[in-house]
């Protein structure tokens, strides 16, 4: 069945050229247009060999993730992988489908079961939710005899004999993936509201939607949100401010003061490189910079250059470099001891190995704190995207880079994966085959914005950390010449973790709290890697946990903890001020771009423009 549902989408796609639906019939243009869309469509898929291979410089970087041939064969080789049973395995899933198939059908009056007035189905799934799967019994088949075939193929993954734990969560996720890819809901001549929605447009729904994928077909990325919807600077990234600092591979950003009074200590935020620093300055409804600004914090933002050719020698270690540099430059100009920090993910990581390295070097007193969102650095329990790390992944990587650097839509489509009936076959469904518009929505618009990383360290951080976990072993790694031992760190930190993370499991992140010197606080909150950090207070979602007894274990954590309704905002503040309670006027450089105050741009800055 699996097999079966391959060949027929590869053998749709490639005779499209021939495809004239007899729903056309009858109009004036849209057969044309049909007609000319299918040869456009197929030319894509099924491109020419061309005599010679094309130069480097006319294949484009982009080229590798525009070309459907990669993908086809990286499913193939997932096909390959799956525990195909033997003899007797067969047979019994032969058995339980024949079972499942008489059951349904003689709910509907067909077949020796016969007599039931409501078909009770016994596999319930979202994706199928929808009346008209269960309406007529070829679809309750269908989509029946798919649950059962995951179920069943699932259960192969547990009973596999000689199987290591981190092989056998791999090929879980191995075979999760390529089930989600081929349910029958993702393929239009198997789902029936499909079916419906074509008939009801004569063909103007499929049509819409085969355009939509042959745009990002061509562009070698899924769109997720509405084209055009959003501009950096105007809708998104709006809080006022200016690039106070600059360097090759980041912009420091100072953002306006909004009260008159201002804490002592400002505030550096640290966000991924992977992605761009406004998810923290969305809309203005949803931005943590703004409200932080509305609580009296002096805030800087880091904004990171994607990256380029030019910076493709760039290291972990530069990365480092760049926190320090940050740091000092908002010590200088606010003329303060300290500075608070928050790192969010991979930022937070390596926000701990600063940490790390100025108590080494005995400068630990010029951090007031240290707030990490979402961050790892004992990746033992780094969940499913520990399934990327084998040599086999880690040579894809290194053969998708282009000049030193890796594109960063193939960390969005990994990424996407972790949740791909959420972020991908959804899409699939509504944007391809039901030919809908798609919609406008900040938080899909900032995670298609995706930035470019050095190939290296890329490289090196994947087998570093998320594979061979060194950075918990004291001394084994180092940054800018000093060793990192992370039980040398005192700094009050704050460890948020989302309870519903799929990218760094709350378990996680909690292993923080084993490797640090100094006090801590350890929140839950609920929802993921980005609505568990971006929920403020206003919108009056999720809630979060805290147990302030709780210092053994994750579990124990989560046994006596307390739930409290809506954002952990206000109880990061609080225990924020709790620290350095001490205020200052919002004057003078407090102000950026003031009397004699040179700056370098307006907020958000080029950096985070750039591609």
């Amino acid at each position: 069945m699996v097999k079966l549902q391959t060949e027929t989408a590869e053998a749709m796609l490639a005779g499209m050229a021939s495809l004239t639906p007899a729903a056309l019939a009858g109009d004036g243009s849209l057969p044309a247009a049909w007609t000319a869309m299918a040869s456009q469509m197929a030319a894509v898929w099924q491109p020419p060999v061309p005599a010679e291979p094309p130069s480097p410089a006319a294949a484009g970087a982009a080229a590798p993730l525009a070309d459907p041939a990669l993908w086809r064969g990286l499913v193939d080789s997932w096909y390959r992988s799956l525990p195909l049973p033997d003899e007797a395995t067969r047979e019994r899933l032969l058995a339980d489908s024949l079972q499942l198939w008489d059951s349904i059908l003689g709910q509907y009056g067909i077949g020796p079961g016969a007599g039931r007035d409501v078909p009770d189905l016994p596999r319930k799934d979202r994706r199928f939710a929808d009346p008209r799967w269960r309406e007529q019994p070829v679809f309750a088949l269908i989509h029946q005899s798919y649950l059962l075939l995951a179920e069943q193929l699932a259960a192969l993954v547990d009973q596999a004999e000689g199987l290591d734990p981190a092989r056998r969560q791999q090929l879980h996720f191995t075979v999760r993936t390529l089930l989600d890819a081929l349910s029958p809901a993702n393929f239009p001549t198997t789902n029936p509201v499909v079916l419906e929605r074509f008939v009801e447009t004569r063909g103007e729904s499929l049509f819409h939607g085969l355009q939509h994928l042959l745009a990002d077909v061509t562009r070698g990325q899924l769109t997720q949100s509405a084209p055009g919807a959003f501009t950096v600077g105007q809708d998104l990234a709006t809080t006022p401010g200016k690039v106070i600092h600059e360097t090759p591979l980041f912009q420091l950003i100072q953002y306006s003061p909004a009260t008159p009074q201002v804490l002592a200590a400002p505030l550096v935020i640290f966000p991924p490189w992977i992605n761009r620093f406004y998810i923290l300055d969305l809309t203005p409804q949803k931005s943590f910079v703004r409200w932080a600004v509305e609580q009296g914090l002096t805030v800087l933002m880091v904004s990171w250059k994607s990256a380029d050719a030019s910076l493709a020698a760039t290291t972990w270690d530069d990365y480092v470099r760049a926190q320090i540099e940050a740091i000092e430059v908002a010590r200088a100009r606010f003329k303060v001891p300290a500075v608070h920090t928050i790192g969010y993910c991979v930022a937070g990581t390596t926000l701990a190995a600063t940490l790390a390295v100025l108590a080494r070097r005995g400068e630990a007193d010029r951090v007031a704190s240290a707030t990490f969102f979402t961050a790892q650095v004992d990746f033992e329990l780094a969940g499913e995207l520990r399934h990327f790390v084998d040599d086999t992944q880690l040579a894809l990587i290194e053969g998708l880079a282009r000049d030193g650097v890796v594109d960063g839509r193939y960390l969005a489509s990994t990424f996407n994966l972790l949740r791909g009936q959420d972020l991908i076959w959804n899409y699939v469904v509504n944007n391809y085959l039901l030919g809908e518009d798609y919609r406008a929505f900040d938080l899909l618009h900032w995670n298609s914005d995706s930035t470019n990383l050095p190939a290296a360290w890329h490289l090196d951080y994947l087998r570093d950390l998320y594979r061979d976990n060194l950075l918990v072993e004291p001394d084994r790694l180092a940054a800018d010449g000093t060793p990192i031992d992370l039980r040398r760190i005192t700094t009050p930190c704050y460890i948020q973790a989302g309870r519903e993370d799929h990218i760094a499991p709350p378990q996680s992140v909690w292993r923080l709290t084993r490797h640090l010197a100094g006090p801590w606080t350890f929140l839950l909150a609920g929802s993921g890697h980005i609505a568990g950090v971006v929920n403020p207070p206003a919108a009056r979602k999720y809630q979060y946990w805290t147990n302030p007894d709780a210092r053994d274990s994750y579990d124990q954590f989560l046994a006596g903890a307390t739930e409290h309704p809506g954002s952990w905002w206000p109880h990061w503040i609080a225990w924020l001020r709790g620290l350095t309670p001490q205020e200052v006027p919002a004057t003078g450089k407090r102000v950026p771009g003031g009397r004699g105050d040179r700056v370098i741009e307006d907020a958000p800055g080029r950096y985070v423009l750039q591609p």
